[in-house]
């Protein structure tokens, strides 16, 4: 049996893909240009106990971040957990939970979260998202209408005129700061369980050694400093999780 460095990088390097169009995990360091966030930490110190280097796989979109690691392009991610991603790839329990929200117009009538699935009803949601593959499994009555990614969401919403943008709770609350006449419906439609992965066809001991990590920086109080250190506000992190 290769050692566990071998069996989650067999190139020699741990390729980790980061989704930079989750602010809340990653984002692009505007001074170095570099990923920086909750997730490359993370990243970086799995490498670290690893004893191996680290590259890091920058994508624009979940779905690219979800086929980079189905595909084994890439040796780990941070994802949203979701059924369909599950096909192909094993996910750790969460490391933090996040808000999925509505935003609208100001003079939308929408009031309510319950409002938002009814006939005529047309909502802009980043293709491939969490929210994505939630609100199609959930939405019964109104349309979804794909933006290419999660950040062009609104710019999406408002160019197509349409009625509500779904996303990340935080990435809302930045685009009706920076746009006029927007705003949040109270509350969420969903929570989201952000954990980590690697291609399912690895094997049991890296699947396990992986779970036991995710357990680990929730217990020592990385995640929650990693949180706090890139001033990320609106997620908390999650109950501690039986390993199996």
């Amino acid at each position: 049996m290769p050692s566990i460095a071998q069996q989650f990088a067999p190139t020699g390097t741990l390729r980790a893909s980061i989704n930079l169009g989750n602010p809340i995990l990653a984002q692009k360091d505007p001074a170095t240009g570099q990923a920086k966030g909750v997730s490359v930490d993370l990243a970086f110190e799995l490498a670290r106990r690893l004893g191996v280097g680290l590259a890091l796989v920058t994508l624009d979109a979940a779905g690219k971040s979800v086929d980079a690691v189905t595909n084994e392009q890439a040796d780990v991610g941070f994802f949203a957990v979701d059924p369909v991603r599950g096909q192909g790839i094993a996910f750790t329990a969460p490391y933090v939970l996040i808000e999925g929200s509505y935003l609208v117009r100001q003079d939308s009538p929408l009031q309510r979260n319950e409002e938002v699935d009814r006939p005529g009803v047309r909502v802009a949601v980043g293709k491939g998202s969490a929210y994505d593959l939630y609100l199609t499994r959930e939405i019964k009555q109104s349309q979804l209408h794909r933006a290419p990614t999660s950040p062009t969401t609104v710019d999406y919403f408002l160019s197509e005129q349409l009625d509500v943008a779904a996303g990340v709770k935080q990435q809302l609350q930045m685009d009706a700061a920076r746009l006029p006449n927007l705003r949040l419906l109270p509350g969420r439609f969903m929570v989201i369980e952000q954990a980590m992965g690697l291609p399912k066809g690895r094997s049991p001991e890296a699947q396990a050694y992986l779970r036991q990590f995710v357990e680990d920086m929730k217990a020592s109080g990385f995640v929650a400093e990693a949180l706090k250190k890139h001033k990320i506000e609106g997620a908390s992190i999650a109950p501690a999780a039986q390993v199996r």
